[in-house]
């Protein structure tokens, strides 16, 4: 019976692995490991970048689960790297049977390599070459309303289309106390800004005001 049980948690592990892999395809290879069976660990491969086969004995990490049962249930984003060298970022999930033993592993790979790539892209097109030269191509007034916003967000963890109502409010109430309101296009700028309708600016302002 705990055989045929594993069994079918294997098969809906495997399952979600699929899921997985096609949604982070093609960045991400998913593998399922079956720690009951060491020697041939590796039940299944979802979107290959390492090259290893199904049948492949388990890695040092899954004998470490093996071996203890106190290895903790999962281990995210730790460094890695596939056997030609390319950078990988892993996560592994260990899956218990009902007497709490590891028979199962769900592990995580995602090749580091093009993002690292864009990452250099990305700095080498936004750097400035000189700072001699400084222009302007918004309103007066336009960046500092969206700087303070950016501030005020980030005091709260969050990002300024991410605000819930109350904390629009009161943002409102700060760039109204600090006299951000009265520069001009105020309203038309914090709306864009945080994602909503200049009405519903003129709406936060109206109640913030009573």
């Amino acid at each position: 019976m705990a055989k045929q049980q594993e069994h079918l948690l294997l098969s809906q592990l495997d399952a979600i692995a699929e899921g997985l892999s096609a949604t982070f395809a093609p960045f991400c290879e998913v593998v399922v490991h079956d720690l009951t069976n060491p020697e041939h660990a590796i039940l299944s491969i979802h979107n290959n970048l390492s090259g290893r086969e199904c049948g492949e004995p388990a890695t040092e990490l899954g004998l470490a689960r093996i071996a203890s049962p106190d290895f903790p249930d999962v281990i995210a984003n730790y460094a890695n790297h596939f056997s030609d060298g390319r950078p990988v970022k892993s996560t592994s999930v260990g899956i218990r049977n009902a007497k709490g033993e590891f028979v199962a592993a769900l592990c995580l790979n995602v090749d580091m390599t093009l993002f690292r790539g864009m990452q250099s892209a990305f700095d080498q097109f936004t750097k400035i070459t000189t700072d001699s030269i400084s222009e302007n191509l918004e309103p007066t007034g336009t960046e500092s309303i969206r700087r303070r916003i950016d501030q005020f967000a980030a005091k709260l963890a969050t990002t300024p289309r991410a605000l819930k109502t109350a904390e629009r409010k009161e943002l409102i109430n700060d760039l109204r106390d600090n006299g951000f309101l009265d520069i001009k296009r105020s309203m038309e700028t914090i709306a864009q800004h945080i994602g909503v309708s200049r009405a519903s600016v003129y709406l936060y302002a109206k109640d913030q005001a009573e």
